[in-house]
């Protein structure tokens, strides 16, 4: 019983970096927990793209009241 939970554990210690690089089209060996910085500019560039799509959306929405107001 003592080796079943000591191979359960060990697996899980051993599977889990493994699973994340797995899930990440990563090489299984490299470090799983390594961040690039192009993350961060990809998130930057579509924050960017929906702001712009937003500030489209209300213009058109308050534009009947502007023009109604002239």
């Amino acid at each position: 019983m003592k080796n079943l939970i000591l191979g359960l554990l060990l697996g899980a210690i051993l599977a889990f970096p493994l699973g994340i690089n797995y899930g990440k089209d990563r090489p299984l060996l490299s470090n799983p927990f390594e961040t690039k910085p192009e993350i961060t500019q990809r998130v930057k560039q579509s924050t960017d793209k929906v702001i712009e799509e937003a500030k489209e959306v209300i213009h058109d929405a308050t534009k009947p009241t502007k023009e109604k107001h002239k």
